[in-house]
C-alpha cells in the first residue's frame, strides 16, 4: 500500500510514522509512506496557503490554488489508482469497518488540513471522501490521519505478527474486547480469573465472548443497538 500525506506540517509525523508497527511494516515493504507539503506550491516567495474568508469572520481559510496543485502533483507521482480521502470534522465518522475497508486498497491521499479549514472549492473541485475521527475540532488533520494509517495499516497482512491480534481487538465483531490477564498470577489482592489459567480453550472463548458482550451493554451501549442513538 501506498500512502500519499499532504499537510503543511510534514515534520508533526516524524515521531509517530518511524516507530513500532508503522515503522516495521514500511521496512518490511508493506507500506510506503511519502510526505509532501502543501506550502511547496503557494504562488508567492512567503509561501502563502492562506487568507481571510470572503463574507468576514475569524481565522484564516486555506486556499484552493496551493492545495490543488499539490494534489495534481502527489497524484502523478504513482500510475496507481488513488482513493482520497479529506480530514474534516464535517466528514463521516471514521471507526473499525472504514479501516477495514482502507487496508484494502492499494493507495491513499490524505489531505489534512489547518486554520479555519478548507475553502469550499476543495471539497467540491477535488471529489473526496470527507472522514471525521470525532465530534471535537483539532489544530489540524496531521493527528487525523496518523489516526486512520495507525487503524488502517495494522489490518494489513504481516504487519502485526500474529494474525489473530487484530481479529480479536475491539469492534472487530462489533463488541468491545474482553479483560486481558497476563503475569504475575496475583497482583496486589487481584487474582487473574480462574477460567483462564484452566486451559479449557472452549471454556475460554464462551466466557471471553461474554465479557465482551457484558462490557459492551456496561461502557458502549449504542454498539448493540446502533439504532437507539438515530
Amino acid at each position: 500500500m501506498r500512502i500519499d500525506i499532504l499537510t503543511l506540517f510534514p515534520e508533526v509525523f516524524a515521531s509517530h510514522l518511524n516507530c513500532s508497527i508503522i515503522k516495521r511494516a514500511q521496512d518490511e515493504g508493506l507500506i510506503q509512506i511519502v510526505m509532501t507539503d502543501i506550502r511547496d506550491f503557494a504562488a508567492d516567495s512567503y509561501r502563502k496557503v492562506d487568507d481571510k474568508p470572503y463574507g468576514g469572520g475569524p481565522g484564516m481559510v486555506m486556499m484552493p490554488g496551493p492545495v490543488f496543485d499539490c494534489f495534481e502533483h502527489v497524484l502523478k507521482l504513482s500510475q496507481e489508482k488513488a482513493r482520497t480521502i479529506l480530514l474534516t470534522p464535517q466528514g463521516k465518522t471514521f471507526n473499525q469497518a472504514k479501516a477495514l475497508e482502507l487496508s484494502a486498497e492499494k493507495r491513499l491521499i490524505l489531505i489534512a488540513g489547518k486554520y479555519e479549514g478548507f475553502d469550499e472549492r476543495i471539497r467540491t473541485g477535488l471529489d473526496t471522501e470527507q472522514i471525521s475521527i470525532g465530534d471535537y475540532i483539532l489544530n489540524g488533520g496531521e493527528l487525523a490521519a496518523m489516526v486512520i494509517i495507525d487503524a488502517t495499516v495494522r489490518l494489513l497482512s504481516g504487519a502485526l505478527g500474529d494474525e489473530d491480534s487484530a481479529r480479536d481487538d475491539s469492534f472487530s465483531d462489533g463488541l468491545l474486547e474482553y479483560p486481558q490477564y497476563t503475569r504475575p498470577e496475583v497482583f496486589r489482592g487481584m487474582k487473574v480469573p480462574d477460567i483462564l489459567l484452566s486451559g479449557n480453550h472452549k471454556k475460554i472463548a464462551e466466557w471471553r465472548k461474554q465479557q465482551s458482550i457484558e462490557r459492551t451493554k456496561k461502557n458502549r451501549p449504542d454498539l448493540l443497538d446502533p439504532e437507539k442513538d438515530k
